[in-house]
């Protein structure tokens, strides 16, 4: 049986993503830069959202238009595909954790969820309102996250797999290279094989 893995996942696994995001991702805009989002879709039909700061709209749109024709995939109006997505409080733990007290632990601080991930790693989704307070108590009891972020996670999940899947892989790892892009989202659920061949 093959197995898949979320974007979010592969991203979270790819320390070149990571050092980047630790360098900036997930900024705020500065003085005279803005925050501006861009809908659209894979070369497979998953849903993509990428957010961007800069202080020069019509380059950045010019470049994220540019990565989706490249690779095979459509823009999309605003709106078009981000009710897909919750923005949601996510801490992520190792794998090895004990899931059941974390699950005790976590609930008790008022997290939403506790979710095992594809890499058997767990995630604790919280109200972003409730991020600091749920991450203080579990880490006064001793579990303290990897990572803890407000961020967007997909509410279904879109499967991929063969060609279409390392098109896709191809498509968001060029839009997350571009220098003014903070975070790309999508639903994609790759295939292992296509991680392999893109």
């Amino acid at each position: 049986m093959t197995r898949h893995s979320s974007w979010a996942s592969i991203q979270r696994r790819n320390s070149f993503l990571a050092a980047r995001r630790s360098q900036g991702r997930g900024r705020k805009p500065g003085a005279g830069q803005e925050l501006v989002r861009y809908e659209g879709y894979g070369p497979g039909g998953a849903a993509v959202v990428v957010e961007c700061v800069t202080d020069d709209r019509g380059r950045v749109a010019e470049q994220v238009r540019h990565v989706f024709l490249e690779h095979g995939g459509a823009l999309g109006a605003d709106g078009s595909v981000s009710y897909l997505f919750n923005t949601v409080g996510l801490m992520t733990y190792p794998p090895g954790t004990d899931e059941e007290r974390l699950m005790q632990v976590a609930l008790e601080a008022g997290a939403e969820d506790v979710v095992p991930a594809d890499d058997r790693s767990m995630e604790v989704l919280a109200d972003p309102a409730e991020l600091d307070t749920v991450r203080a108590v579990l880490t006064h009891r001793g579990f303290a996250p990897m990572t803890a972020e407000v961020t967007r996670r997909a509410a279904t999940a879109f499967g991929l797999s063969g060609e279409a899947a390392a098109r896709t892989v191809r498509m968001l790892e060029a839009l997350q290279a571009l220098d003014e892009v903070r975070d790309v989202y999508s639903n994609a659920q790759i295939e292992e094989e296509a991680l392999e061949r893109r």
